[in-house]
C-alpha cells in the first residue's frame, strides 16, 4: 500500500485526491470514485465513533446520518450535507425550552457546521457553513460558565476579533492568548482549553492564526504583530493582570506562539508551544512527505496552501513561500526568548520533532514535554489531547502565572 502523492486529471480525480490525500491506496493509484466514498466514510466514522481529532464531540449516529447520504465527495456536497445537520440541530435549539438542551443543540450545530467547512473554506457552500459555524458557537457560548465575551480590538483598519473568558472570584486575573490552528480556529480552543484556564483561575482569549477564520491579518512573515496589539489591548482592561500574560499556540498556532516568545518576551511571562513548525517543517522535501500523513483525515496539503493563499497547482510558489517563515531564516532562533514550554510526540508526522530539538538547542533554556510514543502534538492513546492539557501544560501555566511565580 502506498500513501497518494500527486494528483492530476480530471475534475472529479482531483476532488478525490485533494479530499483523500493521506489515504492508503492500492499501488499507489486514485481509486474509483465509489471506493474513495466508501474509504472516506470509513474513516470518518472511526473517528466518530472513537471521538478522535478532528470530529470529537458530533455525535456518532449523526455522522452515520450525514455519511449515508453523501453520493460523492465532491466539496458542495459534503458542504450542504453537513449543513443540513447543523440547521436541524439550530432549529432545535431555538424550538427548546430547556437550558441543557439549548446548549447541547447549539454545540452540535456549531460542530456540524464546522466540519462542513472544514479544513479549507475555499468553496461558496463551505464559506456558508463556517459563516453559521461562528454563529452557532456565539449562541452556545453564551451558555459556557462563565461566559464567552465576544471582544473586538480595532487593527490596521480591520478587527481582531476574540472569545474572552476570565475566572469567577478572581480579581485581575493573569490571562492565556490561545492561538487556534490551521483547521481548528479559536472556537475550538475555547472548546478544549478554556474551561481549564478558567478553572485554574486563569484568564482566556481564543484568538485565530493569521490567514484563518476571523483573522485580521493574512498568513505572512510579521503577522506575529497582531498578538502584539492584543498584548497591548489588554494592558487597557482593569479586570486582568496586564503583568501576566501568555500565549499559548497548537499545531500551526504554536508557529506564531514560538515566534511572539521571542518578538515579544518583555511582555510575556510564559510560551507554549505544542506541536509548533520551526523550520524543518517549512522544508519542500518535509512537507512533500507529510503531505500522505494518515494521521490527518483528508485534504492536508489543500487546507495548507489555502490558508497560505495558494491553489492546487501553485505548488512550487508555496513551497517557496513557505521557505521563508523558518525562525532560523527570520533570525529568532539565538535570540532569547520568554519562558516556553514545547510540547510534541516522538512521531508526529505533520511536524517534525527535530523542530522541537531545535527550539531547546538555541536560544533560551526552555522546558519540554516529549511523548515517545505520541503524533502529532503529543497525542497517543494513553496520553490524549485534554491528558497533555490537564497534567502537563495547566500545571507549567499555573506556576508560571500563578501568585508568587517569578517574573522575568
Amino acid at each position: 500500500m502506498h500513501k497518494l502523492r500527486t494528483c492530476r486529471g480530471a475534475a472529479l480525480v482531483s476532488l478525490v485526491c485533494a479530499l483523500l490525500a493521506g489515504a492508503a491506496f492500492a499501488q499507489g493509484t486514485v481509486p474509483p470514485p465509489a471506493q474513495a466514498l466508501a474509504e472516506m466514510r470509513a474513516d470518518v466514522q472511526a473517528r466518530a465513533d472513537h471521538q478522535a481529532y478532528p470530529i470529537a464531540g458530533i455525535d456518532a449516529g449523526d455522522v452515520r446520518q450525514v455519511l449515508a447520504g453523501l453520493k460523492s465527495i465532491d466539496h458542495e456536497e459534503w458542504a450542504a450535507a453537513w449543513s443540513v445537520m447543523g440547521e436541524r440541530h439550530a432549529t432545535a435549539a431555538r424550538a427548546a425550552s430547556d437550558a441543557a438542551q439549548i446548549k447541547e443543540n447549539w454545540h452540535q450545530a456549531w460542530l456540524d457546521f464546522h466540519f462542513g467547512a472544514w479544513p479549507a473554506q475555499n468553496t461558496p457552500g463551505k464559506r456558508a457553513d463556517y459563516k453559521k459555524a461562528v454563529e452557532a458557537f456565539r449562541e452556545y457560548g453564551k451558555l459556557l460558565d462563565p461566559p464567552v465575551e465576544t471582544v473586538r480590538i480595532p487593527f490596521e483598519g480591520k478587527e481582531i476579533v476574540g472569545y474572552l473568558q476570565l475566572p469567577h472570584g478572581v480579581a485581575r486575573p493573569p490571562v492565556v492568548v490561545s492561538i487556534g490552528g490551521l483547521d481548528e480556529f479559536k472556537e475550538y480552543s475555547v472548546e478544549h482549553g478554556s474551561a481549564a484556564l478558567t478553572g485554574a483561575g486563569l484568564g482566556s482569549l481564543a484568538l485565530d492564526m493569521p490567514g484563518t477564520g476571523e483573522a485580521a491579518v493574512p498568513m505572512e512573515v510579521g503577522s506575529e504583530r497582531m498578538i502584539g496589539a492584543v498584548i497591548t489591548y489588554l494592558g487597557t482592561r482593569t479586570d486582568v493582570d496586564p503583568q501576566r500574560i501568555a500565549v499559548m499556540g497548537t499545531s500551526a498556532g504554536g508557529y506564531w506562539s514560538a515566534t511572539a516568545g521571542f518578538t515579544e518576551r518583555q511582555r510575556l511571562r510564559a510560551v507554549v508551544v505544542r506541536g509548533g513548525p520551526i523550520d524543518g517543517y517549512f522544508l519542500a522535501d518535509w512537507q512533500r512527505k507529510s503531505w500522505g500523513t494518515s494521521e490527518y483525515l483528508f485534504g492536508l496539503k489543500e487546507a495548507r496552501m489555502f490558508v497560505y493563499g495558494f491553489k492546487d497547482g501553485e505548488d512550487d510558489a508555496f513551497l517557496k513561500r513557505l521557505a521563508t517563515f523558518s525562525l532560523d531564516t527570520r533570525g529568532l532562533l539565538k535570540q532569547p526568548s520568554a519562558p516556553m514550554l514545547v510540547v510534541n510526540g516522538e512521531k508526529d508526522s505533520q511536524v517534525p520533532i527535530a523542530d522541537l530539538y531545535l527550539l531547546l538547542r538555541t536560544g533560551t533554556p526552555k522546558f519540554a514535554w516529549v511523548n515517545p510514543e505520541g503524533g502529532h502534538t503529543g497525542r497517543s492513546k494513553d496520553f490524549p489531547e485534554d491528558r497533555i492539557t490537564a497534567q502537563v501544560v495547566m500545571p507549567w501555566l499555573v506556576s508560571m502565572l500563578g501568585p508568587g511565580a517569578p517574573s522575568h
